[in-house]
């Protein structure tokens, strides 16, 4: 693929990305942050493989980022004890994620996958009723 056709593909990504923000319900865009963690360290650990040490960095801050992200939109009031629950396991999944990248290795960021998948797996299970639900 040359240059420019990466550069298109590049944009054209960005330009869908931004579309799908715009227009996504609340649920799709939890879901597509939680899509960007799984991608990201997925991406990690193949930079970890290759020794690609500022690629592992770059990756495994965003995924930190979008982990963050997910973080700070709990509502811890209402949420009760699943949102406090949620609080502490990404906060457990963010000192993995450190502890991959300060050791430069694999196993925290399956960690982080592997948990990542099975709350995804949660949320994509919502009952379409709640997902479309209007908050109080």
């Amino acid at each position: 693929m040359t240059l420019r056709n990466t550069r298109a593909l590049s944009q054209y990504g960005n330009v869908a990305t931004r579309s799908e923000g715009e227009y996504a319900s609340p649920h799709r865009l939890v879901q597509t942050l939680m899509e960007g963690v799984l991608d990201k360290v997925a991406t990690a650990k193949g930079c970890i493989q290759r020794q690609d040490l500022s690629g592992k960095s770059a990756h495994i801050t965003w995924a930190s980022s979008i982990l963050n992200g997910l973080r700070s939109s709990i509502d811890m009031e209402k949420g009760g004890e699943i949102a406090v629950n949620l609080d502490d396991l990404y906060s457990y999944m963010l000192q993995r994620l450190t502890d991959a990248n300060v050791g430069n290795v694999t196993d925290p960021l399956d960690e982080v996958s592997n948990l990542m998948s099975e709350i995804k797996g949660a949320w994509d299970a919502m009952p379409e009723h709640i997902r479309n639900a209007r908050p109080a």
